[in-house]
Parts: C-alpha cells; structure tokens; sequence
C-alpha cells in the first residue's frame, strides 16, 4: 500500500480489526520511510459496477460519491455514523446483487430514497429536493403530499405562533 504522505510502496500493517458488520477489514498501517501512520479499508467487491446516467453516459460506480452524497443529506442529523456506514453496505451489496454491471442511476437513487426514508425523514426530504430537482416549494408541497408526510403540519398560522414559545411575532414584523 502505497503511503499517502510520501509515496512509499513498503508500509507495514500494524493493526487489522474487522468493520462495518464484518463487510470491511479496518487495517492501521505505517510507513517505514516516513514514520507516517493511516487507517485503510480491504472490501469485497464481487464486480465492476458502472452507473448509466439519464444521458446515457456511463461512469463507474464510486462507493465515496454514494457516502458524500448521503451524508450531505445527514448533516447537522442526530445519526450515528455506524448506521450510517450499515445503510451504505447494505446498499452496495443490493447494487452487486443485482447481477448486472450496468445499474441506471434511477435504481441508485430509488434504492438510497429507500434507506433514507426509513432511517431519516428529514435526510430523505433533502435528498429527494436535489434527486427530483425540486425548483420551487410548490414542488416540496406536492412531495411531501404524495409521501403523505404533511399530516403534522399545523393547519393554522395561530398553531405556528404558539409553537415559537415567548417570540415576539406581531403582524408589523419583517421575516
């Protein structure tokens, strides 16, 4: 393994533990030229998998975009990152299960959809904004609508005055 600090091919392995419910091996390696120390991940990876995009381009399948992408929709949400890292395993093994090595980028993000909607509503309503290209809150509306999502939403603006606590709202108040 080639050192990412100053490119040297002779590292030691100096700790090897498995991760991520045993789909990981987490290994701590150190670099005899520079003394530098990094963690790296061995997984299985049963195929090449290569992502047809609605334009018909092909790009192969990148396991860190899938992780970016979903803790984008995470971020600043009260989830631990093991579950987190869980949903992203679990949804790498449905794509290589799959047996095809082509996978259209809708099945990607109906299947990310999927795992956010049952571990985050809040992630799920995120991802699904930038995934559907939500242009205008008429389209969050009918999403959460159709999700049947908007049922605890006050009916009453009063409803929302009362949830803000001792906040000074008056109707002269600029937003």
């Amino acid at each position: 393994m080639r050192c990412p600090f100053c490119g040297n091919l002779e590292t030691q392995v100096k700790d090897s533990r498995p991760s991520e419910d045993g789909a990981a091996i987490r290994r701590r390696r150190s670099c005899s030229e520079c003394g530098g120390r990094f963690t790296t991940f061995e997984r299985v990876q049963l195929r090449d998998l290569m992502v047809v995009k609605r334009s018909g381009r092909r790009t192969p399948f990148d396991r860190e975009k899938l992780e970016r992408s979903i803790s984008i929709a995470l971020r600043k949400r009260p989830v631990d990152q093991d579950r987190v890292d869980r949903m992203v395993s679990g949804i790498v093994r449905q794509l290589e299960s799959m047996g095809e090595t082509d996978i259209p980028s809708d099945t990607v993000g109906g299947l990310v959809m999927d795992a956010l909607k049952s571990l985050d509503v809040v992630a799920y309503v995120r991802y699904a904004s930038v995934y559907r290209d939500f242009r205008e809150t008429s389209d969050f509306a009918k999403f959460l609508g159709d999700e049947g999502l908007d049922n605890d939403a006050p009916e009453d603006p009063k409803d929302i005055r009362q949830g803000l606590g001792e906040q000074d709202i008056s109707p002269s108040d600029d937003a």
